[in-house]
This record gives C-alpha cells, sequence and structure tokens, in this order.
C-alpha cells in the first residue's frame, strides 16, 4: 500500500448506498472491511453480505435490523461520547435491511464459518480503562475476541479525553510469531475510523494518527483526522492516536487476519515498550470513563 493511500478522508470512498466503503479489494488486502451509512429520518438500505460477515454499530440514531426473518431492535445512541450503544450481527451469505435514522458503521471480515444473526445488547459490553496518566483511555470491548463470537471479525472502540493519547505506546500485528522472550504476535489488517468530538463528518476539530513501519517494509502516516475519517494500517507499527486539547477523540478500530483464532494481539515497538510499565505509578484520567463506569486493566 502507498502511504498516501492509507488516510481515507470522509467522503472519498462513497458509493450509493454507503457514505463510505472500505473492502479489502479497495484497501489492497484480504479480510477486513467498513462501511458506513446515513439514513434521514424513515430511511431504509437492504443489501447483501457476500462472504463477509458485518456488525451493525450505531454511531449515532437508532433502528432496526431484518436478517434471516429476525427483526432486531436497536436503540442506539445520541453520539459516540454519550453512551455504549446495542449492536447486531450480520452472518455471510445473507441479505439484511436497516431501517432507522442517523449514522451506522459496519465493521465487516471475510468469514469461513455461517454464524446465526444476533443481537448485542448494551449492557453487556466490557468497558475497560487502560494505561494511566496522558495515556488514559477508555475501550468498548464489544466485539472482542472473549466478548461476542465471530468467525473472523474483531471491533473495539477507543475513547480518549482531549490532550491524551492512546494506542500507545506504538505496536503491531503483521506477522503471526512467537518470540524468544514470550511475546506472541498475529497477523492482522486494521482500519481505524474516527470521530473528534464537536465535529460533523468531513468538517471540524482535528486528531492525529500515526502510522510508521521498517526499513524492510516502509509506511510513514502522519494523518489529520476529522469526524468520518479512516486509517489503514496493512502493517508495520501504529499510534499514537492524538487527542487535540480541547477535543475527545473516538476510533472504532476493525481487526481480521488469516488465524483460525480470533486474537489482538500484538508487539510494542521495543524502543517504547517500556511505557507500560510506567502506568502503574499513575493514575487514571479522572475524566474517564466518558460514557460508563469501568475497572482499570493493563
Amino acid at each position: 500500500m502507498r502511504t498516501a493511500d492509507a488516510h481515507l478522508p470522509w467522503g472519498g470512498t462513497a458509493r450509493e448506498p454507503w457514505a463510505l466503503e472500505v473492502t479489502p479489494e479497495r484497501a489492497g488486502w484480504t479480510y477486513a472491511g467498513l462501511r458506513v451509512l446515513t439514513l434521514p429520518a424513515g430511511g431504509e438500505v437492504s443489501f447483501d453480505t457476500g462472504d463477509e460477515e458485518m456488525l451493525v454499530v450505531p454511531l449515532a440514531g437508532a433502528g432496526t435490523v431484518c436478517c434471516d426473518g429476525l427483526l432486531l431492535t436497536l436503540t442506539g445512541r445520541a453520539s459516540v461520547f454519550a453512551a455504549v450503544s446495542d449492536f447486531a450481527y450480520l452472518p455471510r451469505d445473507a441479505t439484511a435491511t436497516i431501517r432507522g435514522e442517523g449514522r451506522f458503521a459496519l465493521p465487516s471480515a471475510r468469514a469461513n464459518r455461517r454464524l446465526s444473526p444476533r443481537y448485542g445488547a448494551a449492557g453487556d459490553v466490557p468497558v475497560e480503562l487502560r494505561g494511566g496518566g496522558p495515556a488514559s483511555r477508555q475501550v468498548n470491548n464489544f466485539c472482542a475476541p472473549d466478548a461476542f463470537d465471530c468467525d473472523r471479525l474483531v471491533a473495539v472502540e477507543v475513547l480518549t479525553p482531549a490532550g491524551n493519547w492512546s494506542s500507545y505506546p506504538p505496536h503491531k500485528h503483521e506477522e503471526d510469531r512467537a518470540y524468544d522472550d514470550g511475546r506472541v504476535e498475529a497477523a492482522l489488517e486494521e482500519i481505524y475510523h474516527f470521530e473528534v468530538a464537536g465535529g460533523m463528518p468531513g468538517e471540524g476539530p482535528v486528531g492525529y494518527q500515526r502510522v510508521y513501519g521498517t526499513a524492510d517494509r516502509p509506511i510513514d502516516v502522519l494523518a489529520e483526522v476529522r469526524t468520518g475519517d479512516t486509517v489503514l494500517v496493512p502493517y508495520g507499527y501504529h499510534g499514537p492516536s492524538m487527542a487535540a486539547p480541547g477535543y475527545d477523540l473516538y476510533y472504532l478500530n476493525v481487526l481480521a487476519g488469516p488465524g483460525e483464532t480470533r486474537t489482538m494481539a500484538c508487539v510494542d515497538d521495543p524502543r517504547h515498550g517500556w511505557i507500560r510499565g510506567s502506568w502503574a505509578e499513575q493514575a487514571i484520567d479522572p475524566r474517564l470513563p466518558l460514557t460508563r463506569p469501568a475497572t482499570k486493566e493493563a
């Protein structure tokens, strides 16, 4: 992937009915995808999932999802900064209809198994506070490997208070590898989809996302991101995700890879991994949680 192709500003990949469409082919890889749907009041869109499993996650708004004769009602939320949302799972080889009003994210992954459509309740989403001090952030693990069953798809939400850094220390997951020191890395494609508090799609305040590679696999991204922008991470170290002072930052992470076991295994940039050890002596940012109670985890 060319460095210039990694940052996708809002509107740059729109194709009816999607306001954002990132397929594996568009990303230049094999598994992970993301679509965003914007519906007016009373809006309705039907589509086929093809060989991908998908989630329907309200970013702002509410609606219903009908799939395989099952009707799932999504209470949704006013915004990603207001609450954790419920969501729906759609299997591969299905036809689905979304009705409602608002913006809906559809993270996806090429899947082998066909599971059943089902509902994910907001109250069942594990929420954790991660890091410490100015690296404090909130992680909504709604589709983490141990939280919700999928074939390949992994998705989480991260909320970073204004002025903080998240996705830090920088880390990578570009190969299936066990290291001599006990660390384990998995090969995963990853998508970051951003919202900045106070912004509207394509305009308003900004945050920043860093992605960098090695001499053998170079990539060099420092993207200024607004609400609706997306950054693709095919390989390399990614982080930090930087929230500008005055503006909380949200991003949806979508991950998928070839492994038979779903995982988020990664390894830190060895120059900066020591930072994790400093968190035990730093308090979590008192502004957290932004949306609901949680417990601190490393």
